[in-house]
């Protein structure tokens, strides 16, 4: 059995301090990022099979830490199942920069804090900075949505990150 993790949704992040600042500015993704720079690969284990499975899903900032999320309707998830059976996971940033990250999912059931993240996660996504965003237009819509909160561990092992040159921009 696994060890809770107490990681609160304002100090979640800490450790991201330790990481080389591309990687950490790639997983502190600001609201005007697009779609793309939003999508990453999970590894957990399968909660059926044990083995390691890889899933393509978007992750979120908000409220100062950062999120996996179902989206709009709250439909049961093979990511979500998975995590909840094995919290620990590698976090596998792609685009841009390439690092993989180990990470411990941490499953949002406060209310206030599900709110408040939705309600950010929905602000984000109704902004008109990426047309090929998916456009919720009501937070209602969110309400049921599976939401975990990601730390990141740290490991000094990282792959070292893949980047594009900054001084070609």
């Amino acid at each position: 059995m696994s060890t809770p993790d107490t990681t609160g949704p304002n100090d979640s992040d800490a450790p991201l301090s330790h990481l080389p600042d591309p990687i950490r500015r790639a997983v502190e993704i600001t609201p005007a990022a697009g779609t793309e720079e939003r999508i990453i690969d999970i590894t957990t284990l399968g909660r059926r099979t044990g083995r390691p499975r890889r899933i393509e899903i978007f992750f979120y900032r908000a409220a100062g830490a950062t999120y996996l999320c179902s989206g709009a309707g709250g439909a049961a998830t093979d990511w979500h199942a998975n995590l909840l059976a094995n919290p620990d996971f590698t976090f596998h940033i792609k685009n841009g920069i390439s690092a993989d990250l180990p990470a411990r999912a941490t499953p949002v059931t406060d209310p206030a804090e599900r709110q408040a993240v939705l309600a950010e996660i929905v602000a984000d996504l109704n902004q008109p900075h990426d047309p090929g965003t998916i456009r919720p237009t009501r937070l209602e819509d969110w309400a049921e949505s599976r939401l975990m909160r990601i730390s990141f561990r740290r490991r000094p092992e990282s792959r070292v990150p893949r980047q594009m040159d900054d001084s070609r921009r």
